[in-house]
């Protein structure tokens, strides 16, 4: 998933660098960079250290390529126990169920076995045979996972053994969420953070100007964009077929997984991106979407408070939701 931003930062370091406006941390978390950028201030260290802390411990308790994560020891009581999870992980589990539904399992928490089948976010690309492609296809049902809760115990459990939950399509935008809500509460009004290409604009820019985030064009080298957005206090999420793949005789075999066919997504998207209120809806829905297509994705989006999409066409025709009004072409292979 990934954004342009185009505004200045003062000072972009591994660690981090002062500036007499802007303060920029960078940690590797969640199996990317995560970039924090606030006003400079005697805090701001601090701030930026709390915010890596909590996005740590979310990679700690969601990760299912940790072997004592609260989502691996799930997946691996699949069909055995149920498994105990923190509050967080139960409430990030029940919004990815939500997300299921509204998508009608476009996107699905329980996709986990297709994609390590398949193998290409590991970097691993690998045409299965069909056999086993079906075979993970009956795995994958998000109504199935049960969850509990009772006063402050949570627990899951997956009926099936082999079946595999995977977050990798929500984690981040949640993990925004909480670094945006750490920010609010120490007073920051402006600021941006960038999970990965996972955008959270906090307010507007120190000026008041809108903050301007490019669209990445699908067909291009990552950091070309299409076209630019300006927005203030919203997630960002894009979604394309660019982003991790593999070629196998002449066909590129892309990472964005349909639940239903459990083949890489065909549908009439290249690219989508969504800006919505909250970081966690615009995840998962971008993965959704993609998945859904042109026309559904078009009318699921347009049923929902405080969600909007840009939509990228395989015919290069580019398409936006009825809310959003500042959105501008700048490449013109593309047409709206």
């Amino acid at each position: 998933m990934l954004v342009i931003l185009l505004f200045v930062l003062t000072g972009c370091t591994v660690e981090k660098k002062v500036s007499t406006e802007v303060f920029t941390a960078e940690k590797y978390l969640l199996g990317t960079d995560i970039t924090v950028s606030i006003e400079t201030g005697e805090e701001a260290n601090l701030i930026c250290n709390e915010v890596f802390s909590r996005v740590k411990d979310i990679e700690d308790k969601m990760s299912a390529h940790s072997g004592d994560s609260e989502i691996a020891l799930l997946n691996a009581g699949a069909g055995k126990e149920k498994t105990v999870l923190s509050a967080q992980t139960y409430h990030v589990l029940s919004q990815a169920t939500e997300f299921a539904a509204i998508t009608g399992g476009a996107f699905d928490p329980t996709i986990g076995s297709l994609v390590q089948l398949w193998g290409i976010n590991s970097g691993n690309g690998k045409v299965p045979v069909e056999q086993d492609i079906q075979k993970s296809i009956a795995l994958v049902n998000y109504k199935s996972l049960q969850l509990a809760q009772d006063g402050t115990n949570c627990t899951a459990y997956l009926p099936h053994q082999g079946q595999i939950v995977d977050l990798g399509g929500i984690a981040k935008g949640y993990a925004g969420d909480e670094a945006k809500q750490i920010l609010l509460a120490n007073g920051i009004k402006s600021g941006m953070i960038n999970l990965g290409g996972n955008i959270v604009a906090i307010g507007k820019k120190k000026d008041g100007s809108h903050w301007r985030v490019g669209i990445q064009n699908p067909l291009a080298p990552r950091g070309t964009f299409l076209g630019i957005v300006q927005l203030d206090d919203k997630s960002v999420v894009s979604s394309g077929a660019y982003e991790r793949y593999f070629i196998k005789d002449g066909k590129r075999y892309h990472h964005i997984i349909d639940p239903n066919t459990g083949h890489p997504s065909e549908s009439d998207l290249i690219g989508v991106t969504i800006i919505a209120d909250q970081g966690i809806a615009a995840d998962a829905l971008s993965t959704g979407v993609f998945v859904l297509g042109l026309e559904k994705g078009i009318k699921l989006v347009d049923s929902l408070q405080g969600v909007d999409a840009i939509l990228i066409a395989a015919d290069k025709k580019v398409f936006t939701t009825r809310g959003i009004e500042d959105f501008k072409l700048t490449d013109g292979d593309f047409s709206l």
